[in-house]
C-alpha cells in the first residue's frame, strides 16, 4: 500500500468524526434551546394560574367578609327581636 492510502483513510475518518461531532453538538444545542423555550412557556402558564388563583382567593375573602358582616347584622336584629319578645311576654 502506498503512504497516501493511509492518509486518505485517516483524513476521511477524521472528517467523518468532525462532521459527526458538529452535527451532534448542533442537535444538542437545538434541543437545549427548545427545552428552554418550553420551560419559559410553562413558567408563564404557572404564573398566570397563580395570579388567577390569587385573584379568586381575594374575591372569596371579600365575599366572606360581606357575608360575615351581614350575619353579624342579622344576629343583632335577632337579639333585638328576642329582647322585644321577652318584654312583651
Amino acid at each position: 500500500m502506498d503512504g497516501h492510502d493511509w492518509t486518505e483513510v485517516v483524513g476521511a475518518f477524521g472528517l467523518f468524526a468532525l462532521v459527526t461531532t458538529v452535527l451532534t453538538t448542533v442537535i444538542w444545542q437545538f434541543a437545549a434551546t427548545r427545552r428552554a423555550k418550553v420551560q419559559v412557556v410553562r413558567e408563564l402558564e404557572y404564573r398566570k394560574l397563580a395570579e388567577s388563583a390569587t385573584a379568586a382567593q381575594q374575591a372569596t375573602d371579600e365575599r366572606l367578609k360581606e357575608i360575615s358582616e351581614r350575619l353579624a347584622e342579622m344576629q343583632g336584629r335577632m337579639d333585638s327581636l328576642e329582647r322585644i319578645l321577652q318584654t312583651v311576654e
